[in-house]
């Protein structure tokens, strides 16, 4: 278990390389040492096979690396760093989106490129992967909504393949439904079917709008019901004055 003392060292040792590197590529003492660390682990990953092996693994490695990334963060200024950008990965690949957040924005902000090996841009990587996490839960869980919400709003005008971008509303729509915002659902689906209409929304927007209209026309009911009735206007007396 590392010390105290050792965490505070990382985590100074962490911000004074990537303060030091500016916006270039990461170098220095600190950054060798997570990335021969990333290499070990790297492999070691490799040679499992089990895709549910490999999430344990990566749940029990992500801890080394915590306060090195909190370094970075603190003092970074946009330098290319391939620690970075493979532990933002992890933590999405082990449900931490949460967690993946602050890495994410800092990359934005920084236009980080994630490197060759992913073969897809950043901003393509956060929604694509964050989305089939949040697919992947059940249909009442809304936990992630929040975190799919702000990584929809950081990819705002990014360009990326429309399936990956409908695969995000996709997932922001089943948050919605499952907290029982049918109208916010409804929204996030029909862009969804929009982008890609093989994206698996059609009948959810079909139930959705069957619901809504069934709301829509009970209210209207309740409506008129609590109107109170006009009371019965009085017959015109006539006039008995006599004339002057």
């Amino acid at each position: 278990m590392t010390s105290p003392l050792r965490k505070h060292y990382e985590r100074i040792t962490a911000a004074q390389a990537a303060a030091d590197a500016g916006d270039q590529v990461m170098q220095g003492d600190a950054y060798h040492l997570m990335q021969a660390q990333l290499f070990e682990d790297y492999r070691r990953l490799k040679s499992v096979q089990s895709v549910e092996r490999k999430i344990e693994i990566k749940r029990s490695i992500l801890p080394n690396y915590a306060e090195y990334i909190d370094g970075v963060l603190e003092a970074g200024r946009g330098a290319e760093d391939e620690v970075l950008m493979r532990i933002m990965l992890w933590r999405i690949d082990v449900g931490d989106i949460t967690g993946a957040l602050p890495i994410a924005r800092y990359a934005m902000q920084h236009q980080l490129d994630p490197g060759e090996q992913f073969q897809r841009s950043t901003p393509a990587i956060l929604a694509e992967e964050s989305a089939d996490q949040a697919l992947a839960l059940g249909d009442d869980d809304d936990s992630l909504l929040e975190a799919l919400i702000e990584i929809n709003d950081l990819i705002d005008g990014r360009d990326m393949h429309d399936q990956i971008r409908a695969k995000l509303h996709k997932a922001i729509g089943n948050g919605h439904r499952a907290r029982g915002d049918m109208a916010d659902a409804l929204t996030h689906y029909q862009r969804a079917f929009e982008l890609n209409d093989r994206v698996g929304v059609k009948k959810d927007i079909e139930k959705i709008e069957k619901t809504l209209k069934k709301q829509a026309e009970e209210a209207s009911q309740q409506d008129q019901a609590a109107q109170p009735d006009q009371p019965d206007q009085p017959d015109p007396q006539p006039n008995n004055a006599q004339p002057g």
